[in-house]
């Protein structure tokens, strides 16, 4: 075989393959122009979130919690762990100078704030009686036997 024969021979795969490549290029490139057409509404439903958050605000008519209430919202932050020096809920050594102030002098201090406990506890819109109550109930969970005012 001559040398030119043998060329062509070993070109001809190469030869064949150039046009296909070529065919199939014009084809990737003639579905770049295309615009798809995209569904906002079916994208917006596709994309709505796994859950949702709803929140609800509660209002309490000022003077009808009860001490229990207040103690979960307000008190137990503090008194459950002994925040800032805070007595424990229910650590009768740790309340037996407090209770030994009165019913009237734990209010009291309930109501002004001591030490780091702010004015009722932080609570501003809890009322007189509502302090009392949640005083009562904390106390008693001491050991106190302290009647809590009715709620209205």
């Amino acid at each position: 075989m001559s040398e030119h024969s043998a060329l062509s021979a070993a070109l001809r795969p190469q030869r064949l393959a150039l046009p296909a490549v070529a065919v199939l290029a014009a084809v990737l490139l003639a579905g770049c122009g295309k615009k798809e057409s995209v569904d906002p509404e079916l994208t917006a439903t596709l994309i709505q979130p796994v859950a949702r958050v709803e929140l609800k605000v509660e209002t309490v008519a000022p003077g009808s919690r009860t001490g229990e209430q207040i103690y979960k919202s307000i008190c137990g932050s503090c008194h459950e762990a002994g925040v800032l020096g805070a007595p424990k809920s229910g650590d009768a050594t740790a309340w037996k100078p407090r209770l030994a102030q009165g019913f009237d002098g734990l209010t009291n201090s309930a109501i002004h704030g001591k030490n780091a406990m702010p004015p009722r506890g932080g609570g501003s819109d809890l009322t007189d009686t509502e302090v009392k109550r949640a005083v009562a109930f904390l106390a008693n969970k001491a050991g106190a036997g302290f009647a809590e005012p009715a709620v209205e």
